[in-house]
């Protein structure tokens, strides 16, 4: 032991200063995507500061992100097919391939070996080794005389499995990609008319397909997957017939919120926040709020819902109390909130504000705001705890 302190003290000596001062780890790193200029910005959020940005990277307008095991690459998905490894410690592009005409997000395998990428140009889902981004497989949504359907609702599930849903098909496929080069494919039909987001549920057992075209949702058991595609929560969606609302923009589905036995998710269309039970897929109650509701996110104690809106109401934040299922503050960060990321233990939470060009920070205990990051029309933020959690 002391020939091995020793041993350490003479390579700490011996590194120079600048490695020295440079090295950290990536537990609190984090990346905000500046969708105007294909650019991020990377981010730690334990004193709440930019350490760079990274340019190049493409089309991010509806950019998403993933996290190699390590927490120290990012994978981010480009709305014009790009997919980009990114070193965050290094901040620079590692690799960079345009790998369709048009993506819509991408997952990483749970053993972190693969990336996946849906597809709307081809349809379909290719998947590419983690370390190269060399391509090992290709998944054509074909449904039928080589017609393909758009695919959307990529997750990863346990047991290096993907699951995703085909918007044209009206279907719902999953792909154990165990054997990378020959995934094995489960496919689920007649789910419903034109799902159009997924999400699936932190503990990998719960995949729900929203429908555009219908109301309601589609639900797939991972547990019991023989049992194929339910139906659940009738009433969600635009409106039958002539009680059809105007719907200023889709909610994403992955921004429900889960608290216990609870889910909470906008209602589309409408000024509310709906809840319901996980254990039976039933609606058990509805909160008023201040507008159409996009992302509906649970802090990480799960004592609150902070809920962000659609135009015209795109400027409001409100928080909800899980217990009373009553909006408790109103906060009005700025025009354009689009997104909200939580630190890792939910002291405070990061809201991209895109029309002001600024991040604001806040605390979510006093709901005060801590500090205001300047950012170029900010919209997706992730940070580096999503590598450790299914479906992030």
């Amino acid at each position: 032991m002391k020939h091995l302190s020793m041993l350490l003290i003479l390579t700490c000596l011996w590194l120079p200063a600048t490695v020295m001062a440079t090295l950290r780890g990536t537990g609190d790193l984090g990346v905000v995507i500046e969708r105007a200029s294909g650019s991020i910005l990377i981010v730690e959020h334990s004193q709440h500061t930019v350490l760079g940005r990274v340019s190049g990277l493409g089309d991010l307008s509806h950019a998403s992100v993933v996290f190699s095991r390590d927490a120290r690459y990012a994978f981010i998905f480009g709305r014009d097919g790009g997919l980009s490894k990114v070193d965050l410690l290094k901040q620079r592009i590692v690799k960079r391939t345009i790998q369709s005409g048009n993506s819509i997000g991408g997952a990483i395998s749970q053993d972190g070996r693969l990336i996946a990428v849906s597809n709307y140009t081809p349809g379909g889902v290719r998947i590419f080794n983690a370390d190269t981004l060399s391509k090992v497989a290709d998944i054509p949504a074909d449904y039928g005389q080589k017609t393909y359907s758009k695919v959307i609702g990529l997750v990863d599930a346990p047991n290096n499995r993907f699951v995703f849903s085909l918007y044209d098909a009206g279907e719902i496929w999953v792909a154990d990609v165990t054997d990378s080069q020959d995934p094995k494919l489960t496919k689920y039909k007649d789910v419903g008319r034109q799902p159009y987001d997924g999400l699936i549920s932190a503990n990998g057992r719960h995949y729900l397909a929203g429908l555009f075209g219908e109301d309601g949702l589609a639900h797939l058991d991972l547990w019991h997957p023989d049992r194929g595609i339910k139906k659940i929560l009738p009433g969600y969606g635009k409106g039958q017939n002539d009680q059809k609302l105007p719907v200023y923009k889709m909610p994403h589905l992955e921004g429900w919120a889960i608290a216990g036995s609870q889910a909470f998710f906008p209602a589309i269309g409408k000024h509310q926040v709906l809840v319901a039970d996980t254990e039976n897929w039933q609606q058990t109650g509805t909160i008023p709020v201040i507008g159409q509701p996009v992302f509906v996110m649970a802090e990480p104690t799960q004592r609150q819902v902070w809920v962000n809106f659609a135009l015209p109401n795109n400027q409001w934040v409100q928080v909800i109390n899980v217990e009373s299922q009553k909006p408790v503050k109103t906060l009005e960060p700025g025009k354009g909130v689009l997104h909200m990321e939580f630190t890792p233990r939910g002291q405070a939470v990061w809201i991209s504000v895109r029309d002001e060009n600024r991040i604001d920070v806040y605390d979510t205990q006093t709901m005060q705001l801590i500090i205001q990051i300047p950012a170029e029309a900010p919209s997706g933020i992730f940070f580096t705890n999503r590598a450790h959690k299914i479906g992030l």
